[in-house]
């Protein structure tokens, strides 16, 4: 079978695919643009793809003949993938839930840490020459322990960052989830967004993207946020109203953020870099050769269950 992989992958993935399968593997790192993906779908069997390969129905039904029979995305979330048009034409698609929770988790409290604490800021003052030296009132940031984190979203890695926050900080834990969940942890859920926002000293999003949830955090969102409260984005960009976003830190509605993850990435607005309470960082969220191997190894997972005529392990 002939198996294309969109973007380079760690070395024990690659090794293992080309030592079962006739690979080729796009050695850039760029999003690939429609006419890649149509031939992609001509040309191979298998079509390993990832975040920002948009797969949507136009694509699909451009791409003629189609010879491809499975998409084997590289990531938990495919929101980048139109599932719906895919089966339309024949092809199966999974995913690498379970890989990712742990790393995407630890980003979390790397971004909750960083904005409540003002590191990033005191990193830049220091590295650009302008710290004069220790005093009572520079850089006072914000207690975590023992404050109240919201959680929009408890799956797997909404409930791993629950334990964190919980059992590593005392937090009080609550959420909300669209359907009823009783996490493994004290934690309560609560009806809306808008009363985890309002209860929240800490904001957090862990759910998916894609149409259901586009701006799901917007302004009503953060006019219930109290004054000293945090917003922190490790799920998708598209889940935030970027623009209503920058108007509450603008105005002072919120004191902070910290983003892994961005509306039109990787354009990220001058408007949020030129802040200094805002924490951002560049898609790190599995960003561990550890996870990114595990993912690779998943998605060879159900690549091999394919062409074995297997169950998929992570059919979506």
């Amino acid at each position: 079978m002939k198996l294309f992989i969109t973007r380079p992958l760690p070395d024990a993935v690659l090794a293992r695919a080309r030592g079962a399968y006739d690979t080729t593997v796009r050695s850039i790192t760029t999003p690939m643009t429609p006419r890649e993906m149509t031939a992609s779908l001509r040309d191979y069997d298998i079509v390993l793809p990832t975040l920002g390969d948009i797969y949507s129905a136009s694509i699909f039904d451009s791409a003629g003949p189609i010879r491809a029979r499975l998409l084997a995305n590289f990531g938990v979330g495919y929101n980048h993938i139109d599932v719906d048009a895919a089966k339309a034409h024949g092809l199966l698609v999974t995913n690498t839930p379970g890989a990712v929770t742990d790393a995407t988790a630890d980003t979390a409290m790397t971004l909750i840490l960083m904005t409540a604490r003002r590191a990033g800021e005191g990193e830049r003052m220091l590295r650009s020459g302008a710290w004069e030296g220790w005093h009572p009132t520079q850089l006072l940031g914000q207690h975590v322990s023992g404050k109240t984190v919201g959680i929009i979203g408890m799956g797997r890695i909404g409930e791993a960052i629950a334990m964190r926050c919980h059992f590593g900080f005392g937090m009080n834990v609550v959420f909300y989830n669209r359907s009823t969940k009783s996490p493994d942890l004290p934690a309560q859920q609560l009806t809306s967004i808008k009363d985890v926002a309002r209860a929240a000293d800490i904001l957090v999003l862990a759910l998916p993207g894609g149409p259901s949830t586009r701006h799901l955090i917007d302004k009503a969102t953060f006019d219930a946020m109290p004054p000293h409260a945090i917003l922190i984005n490790i799920a998708r960009g598209e889940i935030v109203d970027e623009a209503a976003l920058i108007t509450a830190l603008e105005e002072g509605q919120i004191t902070g953020a910290g983003l892994d993850v961005y509306e039109f990435e990787p354009e990220v607005p001058k408007a949020l870099t030129d802040r200094e309470d805002v924490t951002l960082l560049p898609h790190l969220g599995t960003a561990t050769l550890e996870v990114r191997t595990d993912m690779g190894m998943l998605a060879m997972d159900n690549i091999d269950a394919f062409a074995q005529g297997k169950p998929l392990p992570t059919s979506v």
